[in-house]
């Protein structure tokens, strides 16, 4: 790694060190009340309301929670894919069918996820999808997503842009997340909106 790659991985370790323990300070009431916004926001993005399938992910911890945004697209009829995550840090998919069908997992004793207990699909599953709704810690006003350094979405993003597929791209955060730059890096991919309870951010692509 050269002295400006191993500079910009420094600096995302420290932003992401801040970010998570913003994150962390938080009320499970605040959570809650964000995820309610959240969902109304992000269900009247017009990328959503003609989705016919979009993939997306659970909420844990502090994320961003995305329990009722879930259930509101399953309502609508919209297929919904959830990641599996893999030992290599790649995501396969599966079919979310309500809240009851997904099994709690742990990777490498990380964080404990939930994950669809459902038949697995291929890491090529995404491919069908109209929308991605991606986890980050935070976004600037090029798009640049900022994760939390795993890299597994990254693939996925890479994956969707080699077999020329064009979902849209959408990130989300807590309003205080959307911020001036963040360090970037060859593989990092710029998304289209960010959705926050406060509301949504589209940057040029």
């Amino acid at each position: 790694m050269d002295h400006v790659a191993g500079a910009t991985a420094d600096g995302k370790r420290a932003v992401r060190r801040d970010l998570l323990a913003v994150r962390a300070a938080l009320s499970d009431e605040e959570v809650a009340q964000a995820a309610v916004a959240l969902a109304d926001r992000a269900l009247g993005l017009p990328e959503l309301a003609t989705a016919r399938t979009v993939a997306a992910y659970v909420s844990v911890g502090h994320e961003p929670g995305t329990g009722a945004l879930l259930d509101a697209l399953r309502e609508r009829g919209v297929r919904v894919l959830l990641p599996v995550l893999l030992a290599d840090d790649d995501l396969d998919w599966g079919v979310y069918e309500g809240p009851g069908a997904l099994v709690e997992t742990e990777r490498g004793g990380r964080m404990r996820l939930r994950e669809p207990g459902g038949e697995r699909l291929g890491r090529e599953a995404v491919l069908d999808a109209d929308v991605v709704l991606l986890p980050g810690l935070a976004v600037d006003a090029h798009g640049v997503r900022m994760g939390r350094g795993g890299g597994s979405y990254d693939r996925v993003l890479a994956r969707l842009a080699a077999a020329g597929a064009d979902p849209a791209p959408v990130v989300l955060l807590y309003g205080h997340e959307v911020v001036g730059r963040l360090p970037v890096e060859p593989h990092d991919r710029p998304v289209r909106v960010a959705v926050t309870p406060e509301g949504v951010h589209r940057f040029p692509r």
